[in-house]
Parts: C-alpha cells; structure tokens; sequence
C-alpha cells in the first residue's frame, strides 16, 4: 500500500512539475517615447517624420482606422505624384476612391516603422476643425507592429515590441475581436438596457455614436429625451448628427452616467450594423491610461485623473473652423441656440465674452461646459456684430445647469467593484 501511495505521490509532482512549464514570447521592451498634444474630444496627433523629408509630420493617432494615410494637399506639398486610385475606403462622410504611397517608412522619434502603404485622401475638413493642419492617420499598419502605451496624464505614447508585459494593478483588460480595427461590447442602458457592440475609436472625438437603426431596433432612448442637431466630421466630409444624453454606459466595472450621446443615420453601414450599433470615442477613453496589445488581442484601461471629468452637455449649434487664418462658424441647425441669436454659417468669430484673440481651441472651450447667456463678436462681411446667444444645458433643455442631480450623477462616472459580464458573443469576425 506504501507504494502504490508512493507512485501515487511521484505522478502527481511530475505532473505539476510539466504544468508549470509553459513557453511564453519574450519580456516587451520599450523602444521609444513621443510627447503628443490633444484637440476636441480627446483627440491625439503627434509628430512622425516621413522617408528623408525633414519636416515632421501631425498624425492623429486612430484604432479606428484599418491602415494608415497622408493627406492629398501633404503628398503634393511635398512633390510626390499623386497616386491612381485604386480601392474605395468607406467613413462616414461617405465613400471614397483612394490610390496608394507604398513601401514608405515612417520615423516616430528615432523609431523607424518601414514597408508601409499610405492610401491619399483629403483632411481639409479636419485641419480646419483642429485648427492645425492634419497630415495623415496612424492606425492598424503601426498598431499591429507594437504595444502601444499611452498616457493621458503625461501627454505620451510609448512604443514597446510585442511580448509578454504585466498590466498595471487596478484596472481591467478588455479583449476585442481584431482584424484590422478592435470589436468590443459594453452595456447600455436609458429606456431599455442592452450590450451594445461598438467600434474602439480613440481618433472620434466624441463619448459614443449610435446608429439610427440601433436606436429604432432596440427602442432604447426615452421618449422624454429631446434630440438636438449639430454638424459633425468625419472621413469623406461633414455630416450630420443628434445630439442627446443615455441615462448610463458600462465599460467593465466603470459606469458612467448621464452620458452625451450623438446618433446619426449610418447611410454607409460603417457600423456594420446589425452586428455593431455605433462607436465609442476618446472623450470616454481620454479617461484611461490605456495599453494596446494587439497581438495578443487585449486593450488594457487604467483610470487615471481625468476619469472624473464631468461631460459636457453645453449646446449652442455653433461648430467653429479655421480657414486661411480666420476662424469661421459652419452651418447652423435650424432653432438652435445660434439660429435664434441670429448667427449666421460663414460668420467670422472675432470674440466670446468680450475674450479678443483667442485660437481656435480656446474659443471652443469657451462653448463648451457654459450655460445661459454668451456674447458672441463677429466679423460679418466687413462689419462687426454682436450677437448674444442662450447655452442650452442638454440635460435639462434650459439655459443653466442641473442644480437637482445627486452628485454621482452630476459627476458622470462610477465604479463598480465585481467581475463584469462578458456580453461580447456576436461580434462580427470580419
């Protein structure tokens, strides 16, 4: 009996000795550092430089991009021929026929990422709504090659070779469905609650982006809920969108409440609906120190200081641009704060509250997170003009801000503590 009991003993040890052992791709190593800056929404550009030219280049950083570009005014700036369109790239301004730069190298501080295929399309629209001109996209072509740290407190992305890295304590591993641009799911809920399947898009400016189909399918805003038009940009141009409030968002174990949402009628099916309802942008995940492992299929998300930012429900209808040096307002939606004050598309915006000589930045943010009564000082064909506007609060539809939400409401965020549900079980594989 001792030695049946002895053997006995022995296959166990071999055993748990055999499981212990286990190959694993070598320890990640970081290979450099880049600062970046951020516009509206959250947005990242850094600067990269481009084969042997010598000016650096901004790139807006984009998981919702499936490649990587150049901006067809940069290409002939820079005296390359412009290419043959050869394939069409869909966004959501539209579809458009797109020619390749191949076989190009980009350098990302003294990192160079080679044998790369830029396609060439038009960002005017985004160099005018950043106020800086806007070169190109980084997206899956330089994502896929790295894991990508970035930190939102620092202003900076880290660049590290694929292999095994440990997360930072406290915070949560989401784990897409990648092919070239990462699938996720989250819950959702205002009238009904529902998983809702998105598109990780830290190069959208904006909290989430439902399709109309969703909204109508799932029957899920509140009837109460009041929708207002505004102008939005995207790939192919502007477009349209609604803008209104979801009562919450989980993403994990983080909830937010009272998000902004915007909703628009997805002519182009970017979404892929019905297997995905709309995106998620970098005015959630600015929030989060995140790391990007796509290789091994895992975005990593660390709360960091400005996870308790409050949202912005300011709304005004104005949508400010940057044109040959002037900042200029886009189209007005009709009984907007803007229409009733009498602006006008094309105006030029000289001042807001009597604040002269503000950039383009400085005068969005003056727009947004107020509420009531903004002069607003423009430059109408030659003759200036003041005009004052009332700043609606979305949350309540007036012109000043919610005094009767409790707290946790009113600061738009919250953890839960618990293993979240995985409701990612009909994500599209393409």
């Amino acid at each position: 009996m001792k030695k049946v009991v002895f053997l006995i003993l022995i296959l166990l040890i071999a055993r748990f000795a055999r499981s212990q052992e286990e190959f694993i791709d070598p320890p990640s190593r970081e290979l450099t550092k880049v600062h970046f800056t951020q516009f509206t929404g959250g947005v990242i550009v850094f600067k990269a430089l481009l084969d042997q030219f010598p000016d650096s280049l901004s790139f807006i950083l984009d998981t919702g991009s499936g490649g990587i570009s150049l901006d067809s005014t940069t290409v002939a700036q820079l005296g390359l021929q412009p290419p043959e369109p050869e394939r069409l790239i869909r966004g959501i301004g539209g579809i458009r026929r797109v020619g390749f730069l191949k076989n190009r190298t980009l350098t990302i501080n003294n990192l160079p990422v080679d044998s790369l295929n830029f396609h060439v399309i038009d960002y005017d629209v985004l160099s005018a709504l950043y106020g800086e001109k806007i070169d190109g996209i980084v997206g899956y072509a330089v994502l896929s090659r790295f894991i990508l740290k970035i930190d939102y407190e620092a202003h900076v992305l880290t660049f590290c070779t694929n292999g095994s890295i440990r997360y930072p304590r406290g915070g949560f591993t989401m784990r897409p469905r990648l092919t070239t641009i990462p699938y996720l799911a989250a819950e959702v809920r205002d009238a009904t609650e529902h998983d809702f399947n998105y598109l990780f898009d830290i190069g959208a400016g904006l909290t989430v982006l439902f399709s109309e189909d969703y909204m109508q399918e799932k029957k899920f805003q509140k009837s109460k809920r009041k929708r207002y038009l505004k102008q939005g940009e995207g790939l192919g141009g502007r477009v349209t969108f609604d803008f209104s409030v979801m009562k919450s968002l989980k993403i994990g174990p983080y909830k937010f409440r009272n998000v902004p949402i915007n909703i628009f009628d997805d002519e182009h099916n970017i979404t892929s609906y019905p297997q995905i309802g709309g995106i998620i942008g970098n005015d959630i995940f600015r929030r989060f120190n995140c790391i990007l492992n796509y290789k091994s299929r895992q975005i990593h998300l660390t709360p960091n200081k400005f996870f308790k930012d409050p949202f912005d429900y300011a709304y005004s209808g104005v949508e400010l641009y940057q044109i040959n040096g002037r900042i200029v307002i886009g189209d007005i939606p009709k009984s907007s704060p803007a229409d009733k004050a009498g602006l006008l598309a094309g105006d030029e915006v000289i001042a807001v509250n009597k604040k002269f000589g503000m950039s383009l930045n400085d005068l969005k943010h003056a727009l947004q997170s107020t509420y009531g009564p903004v002069e607003v000082i423009v430059n109408r064909q030659d003759s200036v003009l003041v005009k004052k506007m009332k700043v609606i609060n979305i949350l309540n539809g007036k012109a000043i801000p919610n005094q009767t939400l409790p707290n946790h409401f009113r600061d738009g965020y919250q953890i839960r503590v618990g293993a979240p549900r995985d409701p990612l079980n009909n994500l599209p594989s393409h």
